[in-house]
């Protein structure tokens, strides 16, 4: 049967076609001639070296595919499958086009939840930079792009504006937390209200919505073929705005981001302040995304440069420091401290007594994960699903980190999984530690919202994941787990509890990116060639020398 409002959309490139850098190459190479047929993103960057002078739109619009589409088969449920799509994927739809939001008669957005029983509005009628991300991956594969055109350029336009908390002025490249969209029936006229942290828990910027604003669009233009957007000087700008705040030379001896805490989807204080392994993955993904995208002008140029500098270096540092497995977690336990010089192999001092009880039950022989931060005397072991997942399909996870990773989840599904995928973060703090790390927050209590909760939004990544690991079936287990309770659930926000049993205590039903998180994960296991819209390649050049683990090879 046809769902509702799916559309077929005809294709003409496969799910081999996509990123593959070669990030040594960038600099100091000569112009290469580059041909017609091979979309923007699947250029080596010796290629990418082409200095876009007199002939630059022209030879821009060489790297991408043809015609109106990347080429990727989106149907939203196909014809062409062997099967009939869930019922629940047209209750899905009729759902997601119940959240759209209008500015001036245009779609521009889906707000975060449609929950009519809730007494508190809050900012849930808001539409969220990172929670549009599902919603617009579903209209991108269903052919329906405009929104996803529409939302790229208003926020595009709310970077532009003075951004001040109290008397502090925020830096020009931040992009906005959400906005809102007030409608004046008497004047007939809409306004829009941005929030770029002000107004949020806790007062903190989101530095997570420049990464996923680069990385969509990225898919807009792998999707749709249309390089226009992309190489337009207000896309452009905006791009090196965001490449600006993150590149700023300061204090850091490392090439991550330091952050505050609730900085991200993790929006409250949970202790990931320092280096979060979300954000980082993230700015790896919206490095390479910009680097595709970025003209070789006079000022694209130099971020280019810095670019290639900063991925060779966080690669390097995330995959030595961040990783791991059953060797690295042995390693770390007989570690010496107070070691100084170059020579050190403790290198961030960090106390083995200091290694949680609960680790050593939780890696299995076979498996292994990027913990959550790591920064001097202090390594959170905890599992973030976010984070991982991105790394993998941003392939700053290696090849055989990113199977490690679903060995993990395979070995581990009834703690990471349980009855509703997925896990945001594994395990839960509690008791003393939970009163000094959240502040006592009865939001944030064990196996809950983001301190152990399980969120249905995390499918698509899973899914996405999986497929790039050639593991569709560890999707399809958790895709029909989330069919058995999502929508007789009312699409809850996230579940509580271990096992994830139970609807959120404080969850909001009909909640927008569960909705859309489920449409993408059926989308992509259907046609796994919508996996091109938000995978990269592992680039060839850029493999760090790390000393094989156990859990790789046994």
């Amino acid at each position: 049967m046809e769902g509702v409002g799916l559309r077929k959309v005809s294709s003409h490139c496969s799910i081999s076609e996509m990123d593959d850098f070669d990030l040594s190459k960038l600099l100091d190479k000569p112009r290469l001639n580059i041909e017609r047929q091979r979309s923007f993103d699947e250029r080596s960057l010796s290629e990418l070296s082409v200095g876009l002078n007199k002939g630059s739109v022209e030879n821009f619009e060489h790297m991408y595919s043809p015609g109106a589409r990347s080429g990727f088969d989106t149907p939203a449920s196909s014809t062409r499958n062997s099967f009939e799509p869930h019922p629940m994927v047209a209750e899905a739809w009729e759902a997601l086009r119940r959240s759209l939001v209008y500015f001036r008669g245009q779609p521009v957005g889906t707000i975060a939840a449609y929950d009519h029983a809730s007494e508190e509005v809050l900012n849930y009628d808001q539409v969220f930079v990172r929670d549009f991300v599902p919603s617009a991956l579903a209209f991108l594969m269903n052919g329906e792009p405009d929104i996803v055109k529409n939302f790229l350029l208003k926020t595009l336009q709310l970077q532009a504006w003075e951004k001040r908390v109290d008397r502090f002025k925020l830096g020009e490249g931040a992009m906005p937390a959400s906005f809102k969209v007030l409608h004046d029936p008497v004047r007939k006229s809409d306004t829009v209200v941005a929030d770029f942290g002000e107004s949020a828990i806790g007062r903190v910027a989101p530095v997570d919505s420049g990464f996923w604003w680069i990385i969509l669009l990225r898919a807009y233009t792998k999707s749709t073929g249309d390089m226009s957007l992309a190489e337009s000087p207000e896309c452009q700008k905006g791009m090196r705005l965001i490449m600006t705040l993150c590149l700023s030379e300061g204090f850091d001896t490392f090439p991550t981001l330091l952050c505050a805490d609730g900085c991200s989807m993790i929006d409250r204080r949970m202790g990931i302040y320092g280096y979060p392994i979300e954000i980082q993955s993230l700015f790896f993904m919206s490095l390479r995304c910009a680097l595709a995208m970025l003209k070789h002008d006079g000022e694209g140029k130099e971020f280019i440069e810095r670019i290639v500098k900063r991925l060779h270096a966080l690669s390097f540092h995330i995959r030595n420091y961040f990783w791991l497995d059953f060797r690295q977690l042995n390693d770390v336990y007989r570690y010496k401290t107070e070691e100084y010089s170059h020579t050190a192999v403790n290198k961030f001092n960090v106390i083995p007594d200091s290694i949680p009880d609960w680790v050593f039950d939780f890696m299995p022989t076979r498996g292994g994960y990027f913990i959550g931060n790591v920064s001097p005397a202090r390594m959170d072991f905890r599992w973030f699903a976010l984070g991982n997942c991105v790394a993998i399909l941003c392939s700053l996870a290696t090849p055989e980190q990113s199977m490690a990773i679903m060995d993990l989840i395979e070995e581990r599904w009834e703690e990471l999984v349980g009855e509703m995928p997925l896990k945001i973060s594994y395990p839960a703090i509690e008791s003393h530690e939970w009163r000094i790390v959240t502040g006592c927050d009865p939001k944030n209590t064990r196996w809950s919202y983001h301190n152990g909760g399980s969120w249905p939004v995390l499918l698509w990544l899973l899914t996405a994941a999986c497929i790039k690991t050639g593991r569709p079936q560890i999707a399809r287990r958790a895709i029909d787990l989330a069919e058995s309770r999502l929508l007789k659930d009312g699409w809850p926000e996230y579940y509580d509890g271990k096992q994830g049993r139970y609807i959120g205590k404080q969850a909001r039903k009909f909640q927008t990116w569960s909705i859309a998180g489920y449409l993408v994960a059926k989308m992509m296991l259907e046609d796994p060639s919508h996996l091109g819209m938000i995978s990269l390649e592992e680039d060839k050049l850029m493999k760090p020398l790390i000393k094989r683990s156990s859990s790789w090879t046994c």
